[in-house]
C-alpha cells in the first residue's frame, strides 16, 4: 500500500496535526496532555483526535495510526494480566531496540525509551509498575508478537465512526509469552504504600 493510500482517509487538517507528531516521544506528549477517556468505547483515531481523550485501547491505536503517518509500522502490542486490566501499548523499534507508547493512569504505564532488545526485556520493564489498586503485582504475560494494524485497513480502523472493539478482541485471541513461573507468582509480594501513591500521581 502506497503512503497516500494509508491515509487518504484522513481530512487535511488531521494529517497536518498527526504528522507535528514526529516521533514517538511526541505522541507522548500529545497523548498525556489528553484527558483520560473514562467510557466503555474504543474510539478510532480519527475521533480521539477530535475529542482529544482517550483510555488505554484507544491511546494506544492512535499512537499506532500516528506513527504509520509518519512513516512506521502501526503495531499494537498486548501486556496481560490477572486481577487486573490488560495493557496495550503501540511499540516501535530504533536500530533493533524496543520502545513503547501508551495511556494509562498509572504513571509507570507509558513511555519506554527505544532500548529494549526483546519484547520480554520491554515487558519485564513494566512488571514493578503494573499493579491494581490492592497493590498486587499482576503482568503475567506479554502477546508473543506485535500486531499490525495494516490488517484491519479494509474496515478503515483508522477513520471510521464505529468502534473497534474487533480489535481489542483479536489481542485477546493471539499467543501470548508468561513471564512468571508458578512459584514466582507464589512468592510475590505487594507494592507497598509509597510506590502504590507514587503510581497514582495525576490519576483521573
Amino acid at each position: 500500500m502506497r503512503a497516500d493510500e494509508k491515509t487518504a482517509a484522513f481530512t487535511s487538517r488531521e494529517l497536518r496535526t498527526l504528522r507535528s507528531l514526529r516521533t514517538p516521544a511526541h505522541i507522548q506528549k500529545f497523548l498525556d496532555e489528553m484527558k483520560y477517556h473514562k467510557a466503555s468505547t474504543a474510539w478510532s483515531p480519527r475521533l480521539v483526535l477530535e475529542h482529544r481523550q482517550a483510555h488505554c485501547l484507544e491511546g494506544a491505536i492512535f499512537a499506532a495510526a500516528t506513527l504509520r503517518v509518519n512513516g512506521c509500522p502501526a503495531l499494537l502490542w498486548d501486556l496481560e494480566s490477572v486481577r487486573d486490566d490488560d495493557h496495550v501499548l503501540a511499540i516501535f523499534q530504533v536500530n533493533k531496540h524496543w520502545g513503547a507508547i501508551g495511556k494509562s493512569n498509572f504513571a509507570g504505564l507509558r513511555y519506554r525509551e527505544p532500548v529494549y532488545k526483546s519484547l520480554r526485556e520491554l515487558a519485564m520493564s513494566y512488571f514493578d509498575s503494573y499493579f491494581n489498586l490492592l497493590g498486587e503485582r499482576t503482568l503475567r504475560g506479554f502477546a508473543t508478537k506485535p500486531v499490525d494494524l495494516k490488517k484491519f485497513d479494509s474496515r478503515n480502523w483508522m477513520t471510521t465512526s464505529e468502534d473497534l472493539w474487533y480489535i481489542a478482541e483479536h489481542l485477546c485471541e493471539i499467543p501470548h509469552t508468561r513471564v512468571l513461573t508458578p512459584e514466582m507468582e507464589k512468592r510475590l509480594t505487594r507494592i507497598g504504600p509509597r510506590n502504590l501513591a507514587a503510581g497514582q500521581v495525576g490519576r483521573q
